[in-house]
């Protein structure tokens, strides 16, 4: 705690440095600039870029026999205009950091910057790696996050354990979250096009007419999470697009429809796409036709219990006074997910609320923290790490 409250300063100098200048998904590369050129200076640290994905960074350290433990930050933005008006506000247009992403690196790059010291006052056995990882926010056009690309590269292949934090401006600073087992959504994507003859306004009963085959299909996928899954089941289906005709005197021949499903289990998951199916096979009986396609994001998060265990005696002991919150972190993705479907791994959430009258919930122009959390984060990251260092889940 005295090794990261004197490095306080530093923190936030790095985390208001990302802040202002932010960088979207997949485009991060002044931002893997910053974080390799201060991991270059870390006595020991072995860095590398570009593993997985151009914009990806990975520090590794390492002294004697033991085993390998990863901490994960995501670095990119969202394509928002900032509207708080702090010294430190983005100078990018229409880009901030509107979810703690420079929080995390910063965070991480603290913790780096202490287990380097650790590791070179011989205090330490074992291996760290540290991911700096693009793209957590979108996937590209083959459908893969960052979290994705770097998986694929074999990045976890050695490690036993990762862990990682999520900013969460909903709680104040002083309250954790932390969940066994499932505790984000699985997310994915559809897209589904319905289409039918058309014809003119005047005269319906010439042609078919998509929107009003779409009429009927509505009322039966928003039916899906209400009547055929279990209300003891998170489930989410959510259109956020439908797109049809160009005039007003035309029946469209085609509507276009995307959404998201958002589920816990993975027996769910499946569920939702079969019943979407059969809501859409409605158009046949309709004289019309259909498609419809999935696109699987991102995996529900699985937080394993004795890393979660450990997370929650070291906040004990730290800060004693912190409450832990046993619940979900609700159904939002979160791309850490492919890695803790590899190794033994948990995310918590940290209490970061400005407490001011202004609302700053993740995702929205004035979000913001309180910057008493990177001295937090460091500190669980780092003695975490140490005691995962000495007794650790055996991957499976």
């Amino acid at each position: 705690m005295d090794r990261v409250g004197d490095f306080k300063s530093e923190l936030i100098r790095w985390r208001r440095h990302l802040h202002q200048y932010p960088e979207l998904s997949f485009q991060e590369v002044e931002t893997a600039k910053f974080v390799a050129n201060i991991l270059n200076d870390m006595p020991g640290m072995k860095v590398e870029i570009g593993v997985g994905y151009p914009t990806s960074v990975i520090g590794t350290i390492s002294s004697g026999n033991g085993p390998t433990i990863a901490i994960r930050a995501d670095m990119d933005a969202l394509p928002i205009q900032e509207e708080n008006r702090c010294s430190y506000r983005s100078q990018v247009k229409d880009v901030m950091h509107a979810c703690g992403h420079d929080a995390h690196t910063t965070i991480a790059l603290g913790a780096a910057h202490i287990l380097s010291m650790l590791f070179r006052s011989e205090e330490l056995q074992g291996t760290v790696k540290f991911f700096f990882q693009p793209a957590e926010e979108h996937v590209d056009e083959n459908g893969l996050s960052g979290a994705g690309y770097m998986v694929r590269a074999g990045v976890l292949d050695q490690v036993d354990a990762v862990i990682a934090l999520h900013m969460d401006p909903e709680n104040k600073v002083g309250e954790v979250k932390i969940h066994d087992g499932y505790s984000m959504a699985n997310v994915d994507v559809f897209q589904a096009k319905i289409r039918a003859s058309g014809g003119h306004g005047a005269y319906p009963y010439l042609g078919t007419d998509s929107i009003w085959m779409l009429s009927h299909v509505l009322p039966v996928i928003y039916g899906i999470t209400g009547r055929l899954v279990s209300p003891l089941e998170p489930a989410v289906i959510s259109i956020g697009k439908i797109h049809a005709g160009v005039t007003n005197n035309v029946i469209p021949s085609e509507v276009e429809i995307h959404g998201t499903i958002r589920s816990y289990d993975p027996t769910v998951r499946k569920l939702l796409m079969k019943e979407m199916e059969k809501a859409f096979s409605l158009v046949n009986s309709l004289d019309g036709m259909y498609e419809l396609s999935f696109i699987e994001e991102d995996p529900a998060l699985f937080n394993h219990p004795e890393i979660n265990r450990v997370f929650k005696q070291v906040i004990g002991d730290l800060f004693p006074h912190y409450q832990i919150i046993n619940q979900p972190f609700g159904l939002g993705g979160e791309d850490f997910a492919h890695m803790t479907q590899k190794v033994p791994g948990a995310m918590f959430f940290l209490g970061c609320a400005v407490g001011d009258e202004t609302i700053r919930n993740l995702h929205t122009p004035n979000f913001d923290i309180d910057e008493n959390v990177l001295e937090v984060g460091t500190s669980i990251f780092v003695e975490t790490v140490q005691r995962l260092l000495k007794v650790h889940p055996r991957k499976e």
